[in-house]
């Protein structure tokens, strides 16, 4: 970066953008925690690009904005603001009684933009631009009643033996909160009903197989201290936290790829990598393998009813 106090000059891929107010405090110290800046935001996002891109090109976003920094006000955006650069694509989607023309990043220089606009979480559609109807990822979200990761470390083994036996490989990624994500790859040929009664299905089993640990309850009221397997991001205009976002939570942790092996660490947690740690994480690329093998949902579909007679 360079420039006055006001505002920096970021080279971002053939852009240049100006960052404004890059000492902002954005994630202030806390106990345990250092402070992070707008700057340092920048930074992170101008980082992560090569890895995090990838899982955004093409996808509507739901930015989730702080501009005062995770102590102040939250503002949930799907619609793109008019004064966003023209360079930004938009993708205009049907919603109930009208559209919505959410912004999508395709390149380093929307999420420096976006950085800048202090959107520290970016919360993506499960299909893209293209086919909005059909998901091409299918999500399952390990959420713990409290803050027991041992209950989530456990039902990810158990989602991710199911998955095997159901042909379907899958991805782990922390969430930078509280649990964990299964993320399976998908060919985009089922709507988002059938992907969403698949996910339904296949959690009930395990609910089924393992009552005293998890749980297919959506009301709190009625999940005691059990695991919930939460499948209700699997839906139209439902959105996931990205791969590689920021959280807005004290010491700017990251939603982070891992590989399967890192079950077995007993340094694992939710909140493990931060910006200032996740992109060296990215650079093991803990997600080659998984990702690049697209299923569709129909011989998993066979295999699911025969496991549930």
């Amino acid at each position: 970066m360079s420039g006055g106090d006001g505002a920096r000059s970021v080279r971002a891929g053939r852009r240049t953008l100006e960052v404004h107010r890059p000492g902002k405090v954005l994630f202030p110290a806390t106990d345990g925690t250092p402070e992070y800046t707008k700057g340092d935001l920048v930074d992170y996002h101008r980082a992560v690009a090569p890895f995090m891109l990838p899982h955004l090109r093409g996808r509507p976003l739901m930015l989730e904005r702080h501009p005062d920094g995770v102590g102040g006000p939250r503002f949930m955006q799907k619609n793109t603001p008019e004064h966003y650069p023209e360079w930004i694509r938009r993708v205009e989607v049907g919603k109930e009684g009208g559209t919505v023309r959410h912004t999508v990043c395709d390149d380093s220089a929307t999420l420096v933009y976006l950085a800048d606009q202090a959107a520290l979480t970016l919360h993506r559609w499960l299909s893209r631009a293209g086919a909005v109807d059909l998901p091409d990822r299918m999500v399952f979200d390990l959420d713990p009643s409290g803050d027991d990761f041992e209950a989530v470390r456990e039902a990810a083994r158990l989602v991710g033996e199911l998955l095997d036996e159901l042909r379907l490989p899958s991805a782990l990624m922390t969430t930078g909160s509280r649990g964990l994500h299964v993320v399976v790859s998908l060919t985009a040929r089922q709507d988002f009903d059938e992907v969403r009664e698949f996910a339904r299905d296949a959690a009930d089993v395990l609910a089924a197989a393992h009552p005293d640990r998890l749980t297919t309850a959506a009301r709190k009221k009625d999940r005691g201290d059990r695991l919930y397997l939460d499948i209700q991001r699997n839906a139209y205009a439902q959105t996931a936290v990205a791969p590689f976002t920021v959280r807005a939570l004290p010491g700017a942790p990251v939603a982070t790829p891992v590989s399967w092996d890192a079950l077995d660490d007993p340094a694992l947690h939710a909140r493990r990598w931060t910006i200032a740690t996740a992109v060296e994480q990215a650079r093991t690329r803990p997600w080659a393998d998984a990702m690049s093998r697209a299923r569709a949902l129909g011989p998993a579909r066979r295999r699911l009813n025969a496991l549930r007679g």
